[in-house]
């Protein structure tokens, strides 16, 4: 599918994953719309990129209907790309004292990685049904974000592993429902990014992880993600798949 032109809804935009991707797509000539809860951020990147930001919580439905609303008024939306974040909570299915994991933090963990990420696809494939198919009968394509964790969840990260697997699990049959529409689903695993979102604490991080990827030996960019994003909406040949991206690491225990 030809970028240029289109219009792309990037949830989460204002973050490390997401901010590379807006960028990606705009240097490719799509329209940008941005959707975060970081206003501060988001607005720095709309003044400097002339770009739309919404405040959007993925975990609203009206909210993201508002966004999607906002990348509608440019044109047709083809393109949404989900990178947002959110509170996780972990720890040990039994901790040291004897008590099981928390029952809510479990629950908000899923309610922002997994039930949030069915929230915009839904409503992003509603609008993208809506628009004339192209030549080939596309009407567009929905990236959305998984982890390695929903493979190898490491010790203390039930929550966040059966939230990201439940990403995962969605995504080839997200990708059956929607193929009488001409819309594509093609989900993002990524290992260990070095995002600016760790701070003081990537330097750290960059030394712990980088030498345990098999090759190249150091942490993800954002850049990767959004190279690849890009290349999964330009190839209609990709659906229904997940893709790791990881350097071909494989989370250990802990």
């Amino acid at each position: 599918m030809d970028i240029s032109g289109s219009v792309a809804l990037v949830v989460g935009g204002t973050g490390g994953l997401g901010e590379a991707t807006v960028r990606r797509l705009l240097a490719a000539g799509a329209k940008v719309v941005v959707a975060d809860v970081a206003d501060d951020k988001g607005k720095q990147l709309a003044d400097e990129l002339g770009i739309r930001y919404v405040h959007t919580d993925a975990t609203d439905e009206d909210s993201v209907r508002a966004a999607i609303a906002e990348a509608e008024s440019l044109g047709p939306l083809r393109i949404s790309v989900d990178t947002h974040g959110g509170p996780a909570s972990g720890g040990r299915l039994i901790g040291k004292d004897g008590s099981p994991l928390a029952l809510d933090g479990f629950r908000t963990t899923v309610e922002f990685y997994l039930t949030a990420v069915f929230n915009v696809m839904r409503l992003a494939a509603e609008s993208i049904a809506k628009t004339e198919p192209l030549a080939d009968g596309s009407r567009g394509v929905i990236v959305n974000t998984a982890s390695i964790a929903a493979y190898e969840g490491q010790i203390g990260q039930l929550p966040y592993a059966a939230a990201k697997g439940g990403v995962v699990g969605m995504t080839l049959v997200a990708a059956r429902d929607l193929s009488p529409l001409g819309i594509r689903v093609v989900t993002i695993a990524p290992g260990t990014v070095n995002t600016p979102a760790y701070g003081k604490a990537a330097d750290q991080l960059e030394e712990y992880w980088g030498k345990q990827v098999p090759h190249p030996k150091r942490m993800g960019r954002s850049t990767e993600y959004a190279q690849l994003a890009q290349a999964i909406v330009e190839n209609e040949y990709l659906n229904g798949e997940v893709i790791r991206l990881d350097g071909a690491l494989r989370f250990p225990p802990k």
